[in-house]
Formats: structure tokens, C-alpha cells, sequence
């Protein structure tokens, strides 16, 4: 799928050209400086992040625990715009916001429902881009 190179940060840096849907790769290229090991443990990271946030997530609402589940939205804002995850971010700036205010929480499932949907997605395009490594 991708053309060996014998220099590792050329070959690194082929395998972030890859034009991924839900990750951008422009961070994770500058913050490891081709360190794939460092590259790799940001994935995994991440995964536990996005697990745990989702389930607290979940809990918070059926327990409608909103101002908590607005900071928590605030946090996982953090986690996906580290992926480039931009899109994401957005939605959870205004799930935040509304969350905090206890306004709306008839769209609270969906933006969970979103964020489980695109992290989900976004750990098999790291998960490709780790098994190329």
C-alpha cells in the first residue's frame, strides 16, 4: 500500500499524506518528530480517553447530571481537536455550552450518540495509520 523508503522520517511522513476522514495527522507528525513509538502512544491515549468520556458521558445523562456533563464535553473538546477532529470540536463547544446551561437536553444524546460515532471512526484511521508505521 505505501512505497518503502529507507528513510524512516520520509517514510513517516508518506504515511501522514494519507488522506484520512475523521484524524489529521499535522499534529501528530510535529509533536513526535517521527518517533512512531510517540506516535503510537498518543493513539493509546487517546483510546482511553474517548472510551471513558463516552461512558461517563452516558452516565451523566441518565443521571442528568448536565453542568457536569458540560465540563466533561469541554475536556473531550480538547482530546478530538488534538486529532484534528475540528468538526467534532465545534459540535462539542455548543453541547458544552448548552449542557452548562441545562438548555436543550433533548440534543444531548445525539451529540453523545456523534461523539462515540466519530471517535469510533477516528480510532480505525489511527489504527491503520499505526499498523503502517
Amino acid at each position: 500500500m505505501f512505497k518503502q523508503n529507507t528513510s524512516g522520517r520520509s517514510y513517516l511522513r508518506s504515511l501522514f499524506i494519507m488522506d484520512y476522514k475523521f484524524i489529521k495527522t499535522d499534529y501528530l507528525e510535529m509533536v513526535a518528530s517521527g518517533d512512531s513509538g510517540l506516535i503510537k502512544e498518543l493513539a493509546e491515549m487517546f483510546r482511553d480517553q474517548v472510551f471513558e468520556t463516552y461512558s461517563e458521558m452516558k452516565t451523566l445523562l441518565s443521571e442528568k447530571k448536565y453542568h457536569a456533563l458540560g465540563l466533561l464535553a469541554h475536556k473531550a473538546k480538547s482530546s478530538v481537536a488534538i486529532m484534528g477532529m475540528d468538526d467534532l470540536a465545534e459540535l462539542l463547544k455548543t453541547f458544552e455550552l448548552q449542557a452548562k446551561d441545562g438548555r436543550d437536553p433533548d440534543d444531548y444524546e445525539l451529540y453523545i450518540e456523534r461523539f462515540g460515532n466519530d471517535t469510533k471512526s477516528a480510532l480505525l484511521e489511527l489504527d491503520n495509520l499505526i499498523s503502517n508505521l
